[in-house]
């Protein structure tokens, strides 16, 4: 079915927010509204982070909201509940999937339920739980529970370091999480309309795939077609629809995994508001499924449809 650009109605695209990740928030949205702009849609930003933002969508006869928030208040359910109060349709995963894919803890418990294989991990709420997270074994990947981006992670090798990492992820959540490291390539895989796009195998010669490695390094390397044969690619693309579903998330989104040095997967995350940068990965995998980034746009819009 081909849909013209005033089925969408007035679109509130929202921006920016008050989380970690407002300054990439800000490229995203201000690229996705030049997208839907050039194909004829009315659209108009809205940040959270300003005044009146609420009224605005109440009163702004908008028809819809395409969300581009990422990190917290954009990514975990708040907007997404507000949206639903007003009864304005809007992009992306529902109230449940968005607070589930945002917190990594939760996100883990529940693949562990459905035996999706995710890496051993341990929950730290204060020092004293740091005893827990060593008998997982060194090296571990520290993270906050309810940031994305990479916004502090640190590898721990030793107790020290442990320590310290520990600390570093304390300032962004009082909910830390460590996991066992698994060496061997990291993939991402993402999901439009419950399509698996094709896999990408992320490379940086620094330690992982952290902030730096994701939006300014260009020592980072992306491979799309990832490398695998297609049957492996296959199975992996419907273990990271499986994850997805999992948690309730919908639209679009994005799910991370590694492999070991045998070859078995072990799924990280999921991103239900991925990056719409230069350097974003949704929009590198539908260039390569034949998407541009505008016809992406326009799909990922058409996702609220579903709702109206």
């Amino acid at each position: 079915m081909t849909r013209k650009a005033d089925q969408f109605g007035k679109v509130a695209v929202l921006l920016g927010g008050q989380s970690a990740e407002r300054e990439i928030s800000l490229k995203s949205g201000n690229a996705v509204i030049a997208a839907l702009v050039r194909s004829g849609v009315d659209a108009h930003a809205l940040d959270p982070a300003q005044a009146g933002t609420l009224e605005q969508l109440r009163n702004g006869r908008f028809a819809r909201a395409f969300v581009v928030l990422h990190g917290r208040g954009g990514e975990d359910g708040q907007i997404q509940g507000v949206l639903e109060t007003i009864g304005l349709p809007y992009t992306g995963s529902g109230v449940l999937g968005s607070a589930l894919g945002v917190d990594k803890y939760r996100c883990k418990l529940l693949w562990q339920g459905r035996g999706l294989p995710t890496a051993d991990f341990a929950l730290l709420r204060r020092e004293a739980d740091l005893a827990q997270a060593q008998v997982l074994g060194f090296p571990l990947m520290v993270k906050p529970v309810h940031e994305g981006s990479s916004l502090g992670m640190t590898r721990a090798d030793d107790h020290k370091t442990l320590v310290e990492a520990w600390r570093a992820a304390a300032r962004y959540d009082a909910l830390v999480l460590a996991e066992r490291w698994i060496e061997g390539p990291e993939y991402t895989c993402a999901v439009l309309a419950g399509e698996a796009l094709p896999m990408i195998r992320l490379e940086t010669p620094r330690a992982f795939y952290d902030y730096e490695a994701k939006y300014f390094a260009d020592t980072t390397r992306y491979l799309c077609p990832c490398g695998l044969a297609t049957a492996e690619e296959s199975r992996l693309k419907t273990l990271c629809l499986e994850a997805f579903d999992a948690i309730g998330a919908d639209g679009w989104g994005r799910v991370d995994f590694m492999l070991d040095g045998d070859g078995r997967p072990y799924l990280l995350e999921v991103n239900t508001v991925p990056g719409m940068t230069d350097h974003s990965l949704v929009p590198m995998a539908a260039k390569v499924h034949g998407l541009d980034f505008d016809a992406l746009v326009w799909r990922i819009l058409e996702t609220s449809l579903e709702q109206s």
